[in-house]
């Protein structure tokens, strides 16, 4: 993926789903900048903040039908195994659209594709506005994953190249910090809106997507005047869809991929059977607390990306994996103690390792693949990952059909708790370096 910042040479920017970017400049670099016209520099700086709000707000758009699960099984009678259904149809979405579509920003444009990932937002707030019923919110939810799949790539990409332009030579901590939270906080924060919106005011499965519209149209017409940060090449390059499978090659990757696997399901799981859980289970029907029990668990997540980051590679893999197998071993105990505390306690735990973990495994994989291959070798990760948001969370619904809720979840818990175990025992024998590359252990 190359692109040209001002006052250097092609730059190729590799997607990395904790928020960062990895760059590595190519060709020979200008002896001198070319003067910048008054005022360059805030319209980039402008633009940062203005992409990163629509960031947010897109990404908070994606979980806001979380609170709503249990209203809509009340409209339409289904069950928790047709939530988790519902859920994995929204994974799907995404995993098409990351790989066939995921990359096309680098010469069409961030703008361009940005926009058009807001405009199937807005098509899917526009379906769930038109029926409560199950089938237009199965494919309501198959558009948002669509457009979450091209944006997520293209913001974070958007976002380094603004911070870049507008800090040239400066550190990137600044974006590594706002587009983690700009995206993890993003999804947090979708259902702790439209809880309150649903809890408090009326017409719960209608206002918050109202709401939502009008402020996805708002960030579509904020970033109509930012400036874009990608040059139209001269011939258009031929298409092909992101190659994932090249992933198997990387050093480690069955290992990163199975960390990605188990981390995303945690998501998954606190994002498609929780509000349910909390309000059928524990007895706490509040649309406003299942709201926030879900943006405890990404802000957590998001908290613990950035407070790890001055950890090592090694120490920042193995507190992912202790913490989440606590927030496991944690969730099982609140459950039988049908305790609320205890549960918010394992969900904030789990969230957090689930972050910490998932980040290390991005950036395990982007450093042991080859430069000219990283964002196919992520594509495949993410493609694991994002398996895991649908298969164990459905496997749970399926299994909540002959068996109870807190039952499903208990053994929901265990299997993550066994993956865990296997991760921690595979990536023994493979030691992290410094630098992030797995290195064989006994020379091999």
């Amino acid at each position: 993926m190359n692109e040209v910042n001002e006052g250097a040479g092609p730059v190729r920017s590799t997607p990395v789903l904790d928020g960062g970017f990895r760059t590595e400049r190519g060709g020979s670099a200008r002896k001198s900048r070319a003067p910048e016209r008054p005022g360059t520099a805030l319209r980039y700086g402008a633009g940062f903040w203005t992409v990163a709000a629509v960031f947010v707000t897109a990404m908070a758009f994606s979980t806001v039908p979380t609170p709503l699960y249990p209203l809509y099984q009340a409209h339409d009678g289904f069950s928790t195994f047709t939530v988790t259904i519902v859920f994995a149809v929204y994974a799907v979405g995404v995993l098409v659209s990351l790989l066939l579509a995921g990359h096309v920003s680098d010469w069409l444009g961030r703008k361009k594709v940005m926009t058009s990932a807001l405009a199937l937002e807005l098509l899917a707030a526009a379906l769930f506005l038109s029926a409560p019923s199950l089938p237009v919110l199965v494919v309501a939810r198959l558009v948002t994953g669509l457009g979450v799949g091209i944006l997520t790539a293209t913001a974070t990409a958007y976002l380094h190249e603004l911070h870049s332009a507008h800090r040239p030579g400066a550190s990137a901590r600044r974006f590594e910090v706002v587009s983690t939270a700009a995206n993890i906080g993003g999804l947090g924060l979708g259902p702790v809106v439209t809880g309150v919106l649903a809890q408090y005011l009326g017409a719960p499965l209608r206002l918050p997507y109202a709401v939502f519209v009008v402020l996805l149209l708002t960030g579509a017409a904020a970033l109509a005047p930012m400036p874009e940060t990608v040059a139209r090449p001269a011939v258009r390059p031929a298409y092909r869809p992101q190659r994932a499978g090249i992933a198997l090659g990387v050093p480690g990757f069955l290992t990163a991929a199975a960390a990605g696997f188990t981390s995303m399901a945690v998501f998954g799981l606190f994002t498609s059977v929780v509000p349910g859980f909390v309000g059928g289970t524990l007895h706490h029907p509040s649309r406003a607390l299942a709201g926030l029990v879900v943006f405890a668990v990404f802000a957590a997540a998001a908290a613990a990306q950035t407070g790890t980051g001055r950890l090592g590679v090694r120490a920042r893999w193995y507190v992912g994996l202790l913490a989440q197998a606590l927030g496991m071993a944690v969730l099982a105990a609140g459950i039988h103690l049908a305790s609320l505390p205890v549960f918010l306690l394992a969900g904030i735990i789990a969230g957090a390792g689930a972050g910490v973990l998932f980040k290390s495994a991005v950036g395990q994989v982007a450093d042991a693949a080859a430069p000219a291959r990283r964002g196919e070798a992520l594509a495949g990760l993410f493609l694991a990952s994002y398996l895991g948001v649908a298969l164990l969370p459905v496997g749970l619904g399926a299994a909540s059909r002959s068996m109870s809720l807190s039952d499903a979840t208990t053994w929901f818990a265990a299997v993550v708790l066994a993956l865990l175990a296997a991760v921690a025992v595979r990536g023994r024998r493979r030691e992290p370096t410094a630098a992030g590359e797995p290195v064989p252990r006994h020379g091999r």
